[in-house]
């Protein structure tokens, strides 16, 4: 049986680029996909399709059991959604952009009231509630957009790349919010470019490249893929790489990578502590000075690198796929009810001399 949010051969092309390349993805109710990708890789555009704010050129998609082709209204009334950018009104305040969102959503006047006071409280914008939010920084209207989309609790979530503009704490509220919202039933899609956020919050991971999922698994499975432990060594000087190179090769399963500019060597390995205590008596052995020394497990950026070549990067996608569709605002709103504007998350700037100096 289809999870919550289901796609099968979507296809999406913007002139000659072939934006989506025939995406399956398939959410069981009550979890989170992390959907990640470098830029341009097509996740925008997927969360769009599945969204209702484009249609696919072929293949089927269905999200809480609704095709998002033929019923479009009624998938936008059993999800939310929190885009790149923060889409709000900048003529209203916080408070009255969230009561606004809760009374198309069909709220009564009190309830809507009530809903919006949770929800400036739980993303600590009480205190400017009642600034128009032309004023907020860009990470405040970038927490009021996120609040938005919690308006009405939908039961499927989509959050692209929510967390971006946000500061450490914050973003490790938003964590905590969305943690509270699955264990309540919600399922979510997440695109984000922070690879800690994906192995934190989601249970199953797709990596996502030139429109096609690459691979597939929950974390664990995928740093499994791209290899076992790895032992790390930094030595003193530079003149000590070779003979250290010469040690790691010994002991490791693989090819000994050297970054020369920073004097560190890392080589995967098998044996655990064990064979780190013996890898560290050898160079002790040959007179090797070392700096530091140690073992971990790859890491999603490990697996990022080895699926697409190279890192994740932080900045944003921009015109995904070779752009919108002729005439269509990258960020336009799903539905009224998510906002009237839209506006960049990232400037951190602020017109209030009193929110500058916090």
């Amino acid at each position: 049986m289809p999870g919550a949010i289901y796609a099968e051969g979507l296809v999406k092309t913007f002139g000659d680029v072939r934006a989506l390349d025939g995406v399956d993805l398939d959410v069981p109710e009550g979890t989170v996909l992390g959907l990640l990708g470098p830029n341009g890789a097509g996740k925008t555009t997927a969360v769009r399709v599945l969204t209702t704010l484009l249609q696919p050129d072929s293949g089927r998609a269905v999200v809480a059991g609704i095709d998002v082709v033929k019923n479009p209204n009624e998938v936008r009334r059993n999800i939310g959604l929190s885009g790149q950018f923060a889409a709000v009104d900048e003529y209203l305040t916080g408070r009255e952009n969230l009561r606004m969102v809760g009374q198309l959503y069909q709220q009564s006047a009190r309830a809507a009231k009530a809903r919006a006071v949770e929800l400036l409280e739980r993303f600590n914008l009480t205190d400017a509630a009642d600034r128009t939010t032309k004023t907020y920084s860009g990470g405040m209207r970038r927490r009021l957009d996120l609040a938005a989309a919690l308006v009405v609790s939908p039961p499927v979530m989509f959050m692209d790349e929510p967390t971006t503009g946000l500061d450490p704490r914050n973003r490790q509220q938003l964590w905590g919010i969305i943690e509270e919202l699955v264990a309540g039933g919600t399922t979510l899609l997440l695109t984000t470019q922070y690879l800690e956020e994906a192995d934190h919050l989601a249970h199953d991971i797709c990596v996502i490249d030139h429109g096609q999922v690459i691979a597939r698994g929950t974390a664990d499975e995928l740093k499994a893929r791209t290899g076992g432990e790895r032992v790390e060594v930094v030595v003193h000087e530079r003149d000590q790489i070779t003979p250290t190179r010469d040690v790691l090769a010994g002991f490791g399963k693989g090819e000994v990578m050297v970054a020369e500019h920073t004097r560190k060597l890392t080589v995967p390995v098998t044996g655990g502590a064990k064979l780190l205590a013996e890898i560290i008596r050898e160079l002790d052995t040959r007179g090797v000075e070392i700096d530091d020394i140690g073992l971990r497990r790859p890491t999603l950026d490990d697996v990022f690198i080895s699926l697409t070549g190279h890192a994740a990067e932080e900045a944003r996608e921009n015109g995904e796929g070779g752009g919108p569709a002729s005439g269509e605002r990258p960020d336009a709103p799903a539905d009224p009810a998510t906002a009237a504007t839209a506006a960049p998350a990232t400037d951190d700037t602020t017109t209030d001399p009193k929110e500058s100096a916090k």
